[in-house]
């Protein structure tokens, strides 16, 4: 498989594997904070208030991100869909030619 074929998996991988590192952070803050207790030092509220501003904006960034990547999905769905509508023969071509051209290189392997 080509690399170019696998980046919708290793990005939706990537964004899966981020959010589990958002959550895991999470439940660390809060775990922490239950067990320090009232013997929190100031620096360490500080280091705190930062970590969750920190992961507040890595939150959204996350969000922006998962909104543009299936903004520019849906984008080159349609693109490739009107042109396929316009061109049905030279679609069915190329296809044809992708399909030799994989089938040749699976042959050799």
């Amino acid at each position: 498989m080509d690399n170019s074929t696998r980046i919708p998996e290793k990005r939706e991988t990537l964004v899966n594997d981020l959010k589990a590192v958002i959550q895991d952070a999470e439940d660390l803050l809060r775990s922490s904070g239950q067990q320090a207790g009232q013997q929190f030092d100031d620096r360490y509220k500080n280091a705190r208030v930062k970590f969750e501003e920190t992961l507040s904006n890595a939150k959204s960034g996350l969000s922006g991100m998962e909104q543009k990547v299936s903004a520019r999905t849906r984008e080159a769905v349609d693109t490739t869909d009107q042109y396929v509508k316009a061109h049905p023969w030279q679609s069915v071509g190329i296809g044809a030619v992708a399909g030799l051209i994989a089938g040749f290189l699976m042959l050799r392997r």
